[in-house]
């Protein structure tokens, strides 16, 4: 397939690795349907906390909600997936793994165990096959809730890769926090590093060299960071990381990701004709259109990359699963409202 070609940073304007170069809404967007969307937005999904809109490289917009500025750190939910798929990415143009080579996991390592035949890339695409029940209320069975809080929380890696499997290797997608905590343990030992040790390999490698300086990722009792779910940014910093894949993984003029590592983020993964939207490798696709490619979290946490208005939109807030269509329709038509 062809995927929409990713636009370059202009050469005349610097990378916001200290401050973020501003710019104006552009001048063919109708103003008074952008303010009424926005009011909308702010209003009918119950918190949101920030929108932070970048393009063409400039930051052009950002709105918090009452009593948060952008210095306040927001829930990444499930985007801290996608910061998951970038740390192997970084892993990768070191030399320390191959995603097409099975899985290291030491819980799949007996004679005869069909998950030993489980690659890092089915992980990263979700279709492991292993067993795991993705659901976020506790008064029904959910292996996330007892994965970070419950029996599971000290080893999240562990309780996910202990799981059987639930359908032949590489023959089904099905979405799982408990699988990007196991590639966070693998990420972890291709670094040589856990806790403490591999946040820092995360600031020198990643966070330093985009100029987040918010990041707050989680780790189990085991030292593993929780990539599912646990990275606590600003709205800005998240844009940062948003340009990042938008820029293919250039930034100040260095290759911090492999060559061809966002568009195997972006390429779509085999999947359930019922399934929500399709996904490519721990991001989800088409949230702002055809050829956009997003970070998405529980309670309404975005962040949009459109690649053909060289547009990154970030938006953070609290918002119930029952509106989770409708605040993905807004976000829709927000990124609508730039196309001429």
């Amino acid at each position: 397939m062809t995927l929409a070609p990713l636009p370059p940073q202009p050469s005349n304007l610097p990378w916001p690795t200290r401050d973020w170069p501003t710019g104006d809404l552009p001048a063919s967007l109708d103003q008074a349907s952008f303010q009424a969307h926005l009011d909308h937005g702010f209003s009918a999904f119950e918190e949101t906390h920030g929108l932070v809109i970048i393009q063409g490289g400039r930051l052009i917009y950002e709105r918090y909600g009452e009593g948060r500025g952008p210095d306040d750190t927001c829930m990444s939910w499930s985007k801290a997936k996608s910061i998951t798929q970038a740390l192997i990415g970084i892993l990768v143009k070191d030399g320390l793994i191959d995603i097409h080579a099975r899985a290291d996991v030491e819980e799949w390592q007996a004679p005869g165990d069909p998950r030993g035949a489980i690659t890092l890339d089915q992980l990263l695409r979700m279709s492991s096959g292993l067993e795991f029940s993705e659901v976020y209320l506790p008064d029904q069975p959910s292996d996330t809730i007892e994965m970070m809080w419950g029996t599971g929380k000290d080893d999240v890696a562990h309780y996910a890769a202990d799981k059987p499997l639930a359908y032949p290797v590489g023959s089904y997608w099905s979405y799982s926090s408990g699988t990007t905590n196991i590639v966070a343990r693998i990420a972890a030992r291709a670094a040589g590093a856990t806790g403490e040790g591999f946040h820092d390999f995360m600031k020198q490698r990643l966070f330093g060299p985009l100029g987040m300086t918010s990041p707050m990722p989680k780790f189990d009792a085991a030292g593993t960071f929780i990539g599912s779910s646990f990275c606590f940014t600003t709205p800005r910093d998240f844009a940062r990381f948003g340009l990042l894949y938008l820029r293919d993984g250039i930034w100040e003029g260095e290759r911090l990701l492999p060559e061809g590592w966002v568009d195997y983020a972006r390429t779509p993964t085999p999947q359930p004709v019922d399934a929500e939207r399709r996904y490519g490798a721990h991001w989800w696709l088409d949230l702002g259109g055809e050829g956009a490619f997003s970070a998405n979290g529980h309670e309404g946490q975005y962040t949009v990359l459109v690649p053909d208005l060289d547009l990154v939109v970030v938006r953070h807030g609290k918002t119930s699963t029952e509106l989770k269509t409708e605040l993905q329709t807004w976000i829709n038509d927000l990124v609508d409202l730039f196309r001429p």
